[in-house]
């Protein structure tokens, strides 16, 4: 069984890519579990077609430990992916991170990890800063991390500060980086400058999904592409996406760079913020 996380800059588009490519590898035949670690709870949404579903903390909160039921907190979605929302905890009172890991370690006492799982998708807070959201790395469950970016400014400097994160695990055995996304803006000499970002921080660019209005018409549609419209050109992209994934097997501890050196990179590759 992969554990796979996505991180990245909040609104970069990871939770999109994620379920998409989840759905991807659902269509090849793979057992799949996402478990989403947004306190907003959105990050299955696609995938369960628009149905919210309960979070695991909000059953914590509301229900007799002895009656937590795994069905409760497990939904199926496209492709008979396995959804969670792990959820957060009260308006102002505790920390997001330290709940995703209250919820997975609900889940494991449940036995969701137990069965012919393929892959466990973390989708997860871009703040690696906050030692909470590390929680998926530093308690050794994710144990690949995808960067999810774009030619922008600060989705690198997002992307460089969670590759900060990734370095401190890594050193004692835990996480590897597996590549860069990125989800294209449009921005100049886009693909070049997230390569370069790339090789820089030891890795690769593993694939670059280009910007197409068809994401947004999915989207409306409270489906992911490959359910809305199997044959559109995006649909495509997921699928070489998922099959870069499903083949990687170039795991490295990344190596950031300065922010001196992510300015200079930008000037570079003609990109102002």
């Amino acid at each position: 069984m992969r554990q796979i996380a996505f991180y990245g800059k909040g609104g970069i588009g990871k939770s999109t890519t994620q379920q998409n490519t989840a759905a991807a590898l659902a269509d090849l035949d793979n057992q799949i579990m996402v478990v989403g670690c947004d306190p907003k709870a959105d990050c299955t949404r696609l995938l369960l077609r628009g149905k919210r579903q309960a979070t695991v903390l909000d059953t914590i909160r509301e229900t007799e430990e002895e009656e937590i039921k795994l069905e409760t907190l497990v939904n199926d979605g496209y492709g008979g992916v396995k959804c969670v929302e792990a959820g957060g905890p009260e308006p102002g009172v505790g920390c997001g991170g330290r709940g995703v890991i209250t919820a997975i370690q609900t889940l494991q006492e449940l036995g969701a990890y137990n069965g012919n799982l393929d892959y466990v998708f973390y989708d997860v807070l871009g703040d690696v800063v906050c030692g909470g959201f590390a929680m998926p790395i530093r308690e050794g469950y994710a144990r690949e991390i995808y960067l999810v970016v774009s030619g922008e400014y600060m989705a690198l400097y997002a992307a460089n500060n969670i590759s900060k994160g990734i370095k401190k695990f890594a050193s004692r055995g835990y996480a590897r980086l597996g590549g860069v996304i990125c989800n294209s803006r449009m921005v100049e000499n886009e693909r070049e400058l997230v390569e370069e970002f790339a090789r820089r921080i030891n890795t690769k660019m593993i694939h670059f999904i280009p910007r197409d209005k068809d994401v947004q018409r999915a989207e409306i549609n409270k489906m992911t592409v490959i359910d809305w419209n199997p044959d559109v050109n995006q649909a495509q992209e997921y699928r070489e996406l998922a099959k870069k994934i499903n083949e990687n097997q170039d795991f490295t501890i990344p190596t950031p760079i300065t922010q001196d050196e992510l300015e200079e990179l930008m000037k570079t590759y003609g990109v102002e913020d």
